[in-house]
């Protein structure tokens, strides 16, 4: 229950430490496109299956398909240069190891499943 809430003593190694909690505060206070892959690669798994009897159901999806691995890889480029350049302003001399994959990890995540729980709505300052 702690961990969910995001106090810092119940936290593991991975979550600890202000540069972590600004990059979580950043992820959930902005809306990304690769937030909504899961959902995309749903439509994909149905649209699958439906196209076994179309072939050219099928080759859309491969295009999808490689439009969803496009949109990650540009959102995480951005979100990548995003926190690094956060850090650097406001927490100077802190360590951005591992901080970028970290952020894109939770940005992947349905927001109802991060943990721990988002304390920001899209849009919310932080």
């Amino acid at each position: 229950q702690a961990m969910r809430r995001g106090e810092e003593w119940a936290l593991g190694p991975r979550d600890r430490g202000p540069a972590k909690k600004l990059a979580r505060d950043y992820v959930d206070a902005h809306r990304r496109p690769m937030e909504f892959y899961m959902y995309a690669l749903i439509l994909l798994i149905v649209a699958l299956f439906a196209g076994r009897s179309h072939s050219a159901l099928a080759s859309y999806m491969q295009i999808f398909l490689l439009a969803i691995v496009v949109i990650i890889a540009v959102d995480g480029y951005f979100l990548r240069r995003s926190i690094l350049r956060l850090v650097n302003e406001r927490l100077p001399g802190e360590s951005t190891r591992g901080l970028a994959f970290y952020a894109i990890m939770r940005a992947l995540q349905l927001r109802r499943f991060r943990t721990p729980s988002p304390r920001l709505q899209p849009g919310d300052d932080f």
